[in-house]
């Protein structure tokens, strides 16, 4: 059951980033096929969130728990980032970071069918639970924030070469796409910080639980989003410094929450 919805998210996924590349490239001429028609768009979006899931959940549940190993945490931080990607559509025109969040999904997708790493049985109707919840969030969150970044630092390469490109006038006007920025960044601090509150609460003893080179790097990210945010209403830091600095935040959290997992995993434990 879990490959044949993993085959059927794959397959929503992939008519989803076709159609969308499609329409950013069809001239005014061009007929569109009726398998790549954006009236899909939605349908296709609900199936391939639906059947990702229930991948997922086949994966994660067992009788003492769930299991968020790097095969199926890196899969679920890609479902959790279209999900909310999703949401945001429904107030602003931010369906073109599919672009750059589908081919990686899918990547993800590939990754929880390969032979899982030994991982821990985790309880989440506890404490514990609220803080992984709380941090899968935020970790989600600020990855669309990186995604948004780069499609603002295409989308200010190309105005500084005053080339009028076709992804150019897809996307909305460049202050928009910075506000959506810094609102992507601000929703990720909240849940970062608390995702903080929570691990500090509930995990009794970093070192011992392999999570004190996460804490730092994630306490270093928080560091990082929040002076931007800072530095954005004080001082007005846009452009450059604004996608630079939120992709630097985005690796260094990024390393602390996959990148650990991936080291404790696959060569610590092996």
């Amino acid at each position: 059951m879990t490959i044949m919805m993993t085959l059927l998210a794959v397959i929503a996924w992939s008519l989803i980033w076709l159609t969308l590349l499609f329409q950013l490239y069809k001239t005014p001429s061009q007929s569109t096929p009726k398998l790549l028609s954006t009236r899909w768009l939605k349908p296709l979006t609900l199936i391939a969130l639906a059947a990702h899931g229930l991948s997922l959940l086949w994966l994660m549940r067992t009788s003492s728990g769930f299991v968020l190993n790097f095969n199926i945490t890196a899969s679920l931080v890609m479902w959790l980032t279209n999900l909310l990607l999703l949401i945001a559509q429904l107030k602003r025109p931010v369906q073109s970071l599919s672009l750059f969040t589908i081919p990686l999904t899918l990547l993800g997708l590939t990754i929880q069918l390969l032979p899982q790493p030994i991982g821990v049985n985790t309880s989440l109707d506890n404490g514990l639970g609220i803080h992984i919840i709380i941090s899968l969030l935020a970790y989600s969150m600020l990855t669309l924030a990186a995604f948004q970044a780069l499609l603002l630092a295409i989308q200010n390469h190309y105005l500084h070469k005053r080339q009028h490109t076709l992804i150019l006038k897809s996307l909305p006007p460049l202050l928009d796409m910075e506000d959506l920025l810094f609102r992507l960044i601000l929703v990720g601090v909240i849940f970062l910080t608390l995702g903080l509150m929570t691990g500090f609460i509930y995990l009794t003893d970093l070192f011992a639980q392999h999570v004190a080179h996460k804490t730092i790097l994630s306490l270093i990210a928080w560091f990082i989003f929040t002076a931007l945010l800072i530095g954005h209403w004080h001082y007005g830091w846009r452009g450059r410094i604004a996608i630079r600095w939120t992709l630097i935040g985005s690796i260094i959290l990024m390393l602390g929450f996959l990148g650990s997992k991936f080291i404790i995993e696959f060569l610590v434990q092996r």
